[in-house]
């Protein structure tokens, strides 16, 4: 079998890049809350485990609302969509930044997923229809902003986090103000597509095998992910600064490995074999974790070399759900992250009631067997990662598409 080449994702339209900055920031938003957690914690009296609910109202939040953005998407058009989003992250992280109360930052946090899910699923979408370069190209683009974003997110974190908890908060909000200027200038107007996408869509697609196996494995693997990144900030007992450090390291690793390594693996070990590795050194990577849990020695390093897997499971993950299964992209993406960010969220939030019950290595012990039986749930649908390989060869230089149809919702979406 031939293998999808490495593409050169960076002569886009000015909207392209209008949109993957705005991404950036979108994402620094998920990066920016792991150098404070501790300091949260202290200031307003709250526990780990109710800290950790930033992280569990947030992704979970945005999961649900991921079933909802089609049908938004499809009735107010592209442009408007983002800007919505955009919006209410704008407004929910400066009143979070202006909460007095853990309670209140829980519940602007939940407002600001509602936003992201909005942003993300439309903004992947726009990428793919507008992105010259191929498929392919349009999202290691993604997964570029994804990786400055995290990357960038807890330096800025650590450094506003310096000053205060509050910081970090109001600068994703003034720098999302102006993703938003960009946006609104550089991004066409876009009507609404011509075919409305109906609430059930995204929960239809999962009934395709494929789609709905990734979708599981995803689960598994962001269970695992989101432990690390949500509870082992904790025991490195580190300043928001220092802390912010270690995740830049982290998100730096994350960055290069989406952008360089996972294309070259894929070429190399094709899409399957890559998975399988990718996932299992995943898994050895938590159990270090686990048994080190109290050794910074250990830990630190530990964590910022996970960027690595996450960086390749990020590119190569995102390809095979675009291409597995026959629902529009816009769709399966809604399907995909709806599944994954379930994981993600309560992980954090089930690590720390964890941690009060047992001890604080049990969590990450139960997040490395998730991710292997990730690998489990991925076996079986061998036969389906070859097809979406085909299928990523094949769309390697598309026609070009408009905005409307990528939104469009085919007939094949409710088989």
């Amino acid at each position: 079998m031939s293998h999808p080449g490495v593409v050169n994702p960076f002569k886009q339209p000015k909207a392209v890049f209008a949109v993957a900055f705005a991404c950036v920031v979108s994402f620094m938003g998920i990066g920016l809350v792991y150098p404070i957690l501790p300091a949260i914690s202290h200031q307003l009296k709250a526990s780990p485990s109710e800290v950790t609910l930033l992280f569990t109202s947030y992704l979970v939040v945005t999961a649900v609302a991921m079933l909802i953005t089609n049908w938004v998407s499809s009735r107010l058009g592209a442009k408007k969509t983002l800007i919505a989003g955009l919006v209410l992250i704008v407004v929910s992280s400066a009143l979070a930044g202006a909460s007095p109360s853990i309670g209140g930052i829980i519940g602007f946090r939940a407002g600001w997923g509602v936003g992201n899910a909005l942003f993300i699923a439309t903004s992947l979408a726009v990428i793919v229809a507008s992105a010259s370069g191929g498929f392919a190209g349009a999202i290691v683009l993604y997964e570029t902003a994804l990786g400055v974003g995290i990357a960038a997110g807890p330096l800025l974190g650590g450094l506003l986090g310096n000053i205060s908890w509050r910081g970090p908060f109001y600068g994703v909000s003034a720098l999302m103000a102006i993703a938003l200027i960009a946006t609104i200038a550089a991004v066409q107007k876009t009507p609404p597509p011509p075919h409305k996408t109906g609430f059930s869509a995204p929960l239809r697609a999962l009934r395709h095998r494929g789609l709905l196996t990734l979708s599981l494995t995803a689960l598994c693997y962001n269970w695992g992910f989101f432990t690390v990144l949500g509870y082992a900030p904790f025991p490195m007992g580190l300043s928001p600064i220092r802390l912010g450090l270690v995740f830049t390291g982290w998100g730096i690793l994350v960055a290069l490995f989406a952008v360089f390594g996972a294309p070259r693996l894929q070429a190399r070990f094709g899409l399957a074999r890559t998975m399988y590795g990718n996932l299992a050194a995943f898994a050895v990577v938590v159990v270090i974790i686990a048994i080190w849990t109290t050794d910074n020695s250990v830990l630190i390093p530990a964590v910022i070399a996970s960027g690595i897997v996450i960086g390749v499971n990020n590119t190569i993950t995102t390809q095979a759900v675009m291409t597995v299964s026959s629902a529009e992209r816009p769709v399966a993406s809604a399907a995909y992250s709806f599944v994954r960010f379930i994981g993600g969220g309560l992980a954090p939030y089930a690590a720390g009631r964890l941690v009060i019950a047992l001890n604080i290595h049990v969590p990450f012990f139960i997040g490395a067997a998730v991710v292997v039986a990730g690998i489990g749930i991925l076996a079986t649908a061998h036969g389906l990662l070859a097809d979406a390989e085909r299928a990523q060869v094949a769309d390697r230089e598309p026609e070009p598409e408009i905005v409307a149809t990528a939104f469009a919702e085919p007939a094949a979406a409710l088989d």
